[in-house]
């Protein structure tokens, strides 16, 4: 997976790169170009990678349930009582 996400990426940029220079000679056809390679990024490469690095990690602990939000209240109250304690 992550050799097929790097290649896709190195695909996109080139695919950009190509299309500015089309588009320096023929505007329309270096548009097409563009536009395909930002769709291919937006819908192929985005989710792909998006899936790859959070495989495995818990979307309950990135949500601002009631529980994670005790959990930074009583966080952020044991650094203010630290920072107190130090002064």
């Amino acid at each position: 997976m992550r050799v097929f996400i790097s290649t896709l990426f190195i695909l996109l940029l080139l695919g950009l790169i190509t299309g500015f220079i089309i588009k320096s000679n023929d505007e329309s056809t270096g548009d097409i170009v563009i536009g395909i390679t930002i769709m291919v990024g937006a819908f192929i490469w985005m989710p792909a990678f998006i899936f790859y690095r959070s495989k495995g990690k818990k979307i309950k602990d990135y949500m601002l349930t009631n529980e994670n939000l005790q959990k930074m209240k009583n966080f952020q109250k044991e650094e203010e009582d630290i920072k107190r304690n130090e002064k």
